[in-house]
């Protein structure tokens, strides 16, 4: 109990002292997730998109030689960034553009850095997500809009990519919440977030366990705080559990285009009005 009461005193010495640092990564660190998971997403869908773009052997062969084109470019980018280190990508861009150019480019801002760095790290799992959300549409909703003439950026924009964000608003949180915590990689390049915070107070205070703790409970909060608003979004997506009928002819009712999730048609066992008509009939 000595241990954990001298731990408890500890962090109350370290939080009076330095909770303006603390307070300052914490607020960067949920910055720069955000926007490098908005970036990010807005990169995975393009290649999410383009990645899925239709073609076949009667198109014309440029149009088949530049998707394939596309498709191989989006596949090397995806392989390249989804296969290396977050570290090792802030080092290569931040260190290794002006040491290949002689100081011609360069990140004059650590911030421009650092986003980057985590949209494009970022866009390389959405684009494999959101080619999953895609094809995870059911097909005849693609040959219905094209039955009714819709063009495939149409078919894309009002039929497809909607249901498709349903379906990977799981991922865009997870990665989200893994982006809030693999900034704490960007110290490597000087950024001030959470963890430089912390690097700066122990080097400060020498209290390397304290200080790690008051992290840990950090990162926590906000992992959780984040799924919390996540699933949030993700219910109102999903919009309410129960609707009233718009359409009441009972020939459309009865042809099968509506199906009421609890009630079903008036026409079948599971209709309140059936079950109704039979105890009468009885």
């Amino acid at each position: 109990m000595n241990k954990f009461a001298q731990l408890g005193a500890d962090i109350a010495k370290l939080w009076t002292k330095y909770s303006g640092a603390y307070i300052s990564g914490i607020e960067n660190t949920l910055i720069l997730a955000l926007i490098g998971t908005v970036i990010g997403c807005l990169i995975g869908f393009i290649c999410g998109v383009l990645n899925t773009i239709p073609y076949s052997r009667s198109d014309h062969p440029v149009k088949r030689f530049f998707l394939k084109l596309i498709r191989v470019i989006i596949r090397i980018y995806v392989e390249v960034f989804r296969g290396t280190p977050m570290v090792l990508q802030a080092v290569f861009l931040f260190y290794g553009l002006p040491y290949f150019t002689d100081n011609a480019v360069k990140f004059t801002s650590v911030w421009a850095a650092a986003i980057v760095v985590v949209s494009i790290n970022t866009g390389a799992y959405m684009a494999e997500s959101v080619r999953g959300g895609i094809i995870s549409v059911d097909p005849g909703q693609t040959e219905g809009a094209k039955a009714i003439g819709m063009t495939h950026v149409q078919t894309m924009t009002s039929v497809i990519l909607p249901q498709a964000l349903r379906n990977i608003m799981p991922q865009i949180g997870n990665n989200f919440i893994i982006n809030v915590k693999d900034t704490s990689v960007m110290f490597i390049i000087g950024f001030p977030d959470f963890f430089a915070a912390h690097r700066a107070t122990v080097g400060a205070s020498y209290l390397y366990f304290p200080s790690a703790t008051v992290e840990m409970v950090g990162y926590l909060t906000m992992t959780l705080l984040a799924s919390f608003l996540l699933r949030w979004v993700e219910k109102r997506l999903d919009g309410a559990g129960s609707y009233e009928l718009v359409q009441t002819d009972q020939l459309t009712m009865t042809a099968g285009t509506y199906n009421h999730p609890d009630r079903g048609t008036p026409f079948d066992e599971r209709s309140k009005e059936y079950g109704q008509t039979g105890k009468e009939e009885r």
